[in-house]
Order: C-alpha cells, then sequence, then structure tokens
C-alpha cells in the first residue's frame, strides 16, 4: 500500500483534476464513491486518502482570491520546523520563485502551509513544485504562472522566466 498524502494527491492531480478543472473546487465531486474506489484500488489506504481531501480543502480555504504577483516583497526568514523540513534548495526555489513574479507572498505562505500539512519528514525540491503547482492550479491571475511551473516538474534547472 501507499502511504503518502503527497502520493495521493500526485495521483489525483495527474489523472483526475489536471483534465477536470472543475473538480478540484468541488469537494463532493471530489469524494464521490467512485474515486475513492478509484484511490483505494489504485493502493491508496483510507487514511491517506481523506488526509489527502482534507489537504485539498485546506488549500481551497486559504488560496488568495487573486495574484499579486511582485517581485522585491517581503523577505521570508525561515524557523524551526521549516528549517528542519525544507531543505536548502526548496527554500531557494521559493525565493526564485517569489523574486521572478511568479508567487507573491500569500501564495508563497500558502504554498509553505500546505507543503508543511504533507506529514513529511523532509521535503526536497521535487516535492515542493508539486505543492507550488497545486496551489497555482486554477487561481484567477496565475494561468501563466501555472503553465510555467507545469514545465518546471519534469525538469532539473527552472527556466527562466520572461
Amino acid at each position: 500500500m501507499k502511504e503518502n498524502i503527497l502520493d495521493v494527491l500526485l495521483f489525483l492531480f495527474e489523472h483526475l483534476l489536471d483534465a477536470d478543472a472543475e473538480r478540484m473546487g468541488d469537494g463532493e465531486t471530489l469524494r464521490s464513491h467512485a474515486l475513492l474506489a478509484e484511490l483505494a484500488e489504485a493502493g491508496f489506504s483510507h487514511a491517506e486518502i481523506h488526509k489527502a481531501f482534507d489537504w485539498l480543502d485546506a488549500l481551497a480555504r486559504q488560496r488568495p482570491a487573486v495574484a499579486h504577483a511582485r517581485a522585491n516583497g517581503p523577505v521570508r526568514i525561515y524557523g524551526g520546523d521549516e528549517l528542519e523540513r525544507l531543505d536548502v534548495e526548496a527554500r531557494g526555489f521559493l525565493m526564485f520563485l517569489e523574486q521572478h513574479g511568479v508567487i507573491d507572498a500569500s501564495q508563497r505562505e500558502l504554498v509553505l502551509d500546505r507543503a508543511l500539512a504533507l506529514e513529511q519528514d523532509a521535503i526536497d525540491l521535487d516535492d515542493l513544485k508539486w505543492v507550488v503547482l497545486m496551489a497555482l492550479f486554477g487561481q484567477p491571475g496565475s494561468e501563466a504562472a501555472y503553465a510555467w511551473m507545469q514545465t518546471q516538474v519534469s525538469e532539473d534547472e527552472p527556466e527562466p522566466v520572461h
């Protein structure tokens, strides 16, 4: 069995949500019996499935209404659990995204909250890229950032932002 919230989220995102954006915002559609059965058949435990849905619900509640990405925003100082769980590369990537206007400070905080909510001991760059992509998914004003992030989840080096 797969026992990771991120694995469930990635399965949902890659196989279902990316093809049907409306399913992301509708918690009842997401929790349909057919979808629950499909996730269980894929090898996910019921506990992890429900944790993943709770994670998505929290993302929807916390998501800013409109993105206001700007460079040179406030500098984020990481502490405690963030330093222990987010590696240097992941923290640097968040700074890169913010400095290049891909995300703003409120989106950064949303990404940090959702990354730490994954219940993983360590969050590396690849995991963080997926969290950023999910945070940008369907957010008004973030279409270009979302499209750019789609290319980043499959590449090793960030592409320049124009």
